[in-house]
């Protein structure tokens, strides 16, 4: 009669138990850890409905309900005090036009209200008789022979029309002798460029240029 080992073991008998403790182990492992894994998708989630099925409940003090952003305040000025500023910016610079006037007109010259002629002016001035005749066609072209002349662009003044009108001797451009007295003294310089050397040099230049 043959014997039976029961000793022997097929490879799966030998491995079954393992399989079955790892089995056991993942099972409640995993029943363990599952409450403390839960998505943060889910926990937003139920964040988000606690928030929005609360019962809003009102704050006792106002003061509660202030939010204070992060936000720049401009602080409006009171009318009355604008309006006082205003006229004050106003006074001071009407006050200041003012005083410019006064100044410009105590530093322009005075304008002529003497009498005389042409012939008795260029006498006056030193001016011979035979250069009349030039001094005549270029002031009359110049101002008219008025000693009041003022150019309203340049400034240029009186009889020969001074540029600028205070460096006629004397400062005062409208005084008619004075005027001429000037304009001699220009007409007979010699320089380079302007080389009128007398009345008829300044005469011929005059005429080709219309200017002087």
């Amino acid at each position: 009669m043959p014997v039976v080992n029961h000793s022997f073991r097929s490879p799966w008998t030998r491995l079954r138990a393992p399989f079955a403790v790892v089995a056991v182990a993942v099972l409640f492992g995993g029943a363990v850890v599952a409450p403390f894994s839960m998505p943060s998708a889910q926990a937003d989630e139920a964040a988000f409905q606690a928030r929005i099925t609360q019962e809003f409940v009102p704050n006792e003090n106002p003061e509660d309900d202030l939010v204070f952003a992060e936000v720049p305040t401009v602080t409006l000025p009171d009318p009355e005090e604008e309006r006082k500023r205003l006229e004050a910016e106003k006074a001071a610079a009407e006050a200041e036009a003012a005083k410019k006037d006064q100044s410009s007109s105590a530093s322009a010259p005075a304008r002529y209200t003497g009498g005389g002629a042409p012939a008795e002016w260029m006498a006056a001035a030193g001016i011979p008789e035979s250069d009349w005749f030039y001094v005549d066609q270029i002031v009359s072209r110049e101002s008219g022979w008025n000693p009041n002349a003022t150019n309203a662009t340049s400034g240029a003044c009186g009889l020969a029309q001074a540029l600028p009108c205070s460096k006629v001797p004397g400062g005062n451009g409208y005084d008619p002798v004075a005027n001429l007295i000037w304009a001699n003294q220009y007409a007979h310089t010699c320089v380079s460029g302007r080389m009128y050397c007398g009345w008829k040099g300044a005469f011929d230049f005059w005429q080709a240029n219309d200017w002087w």
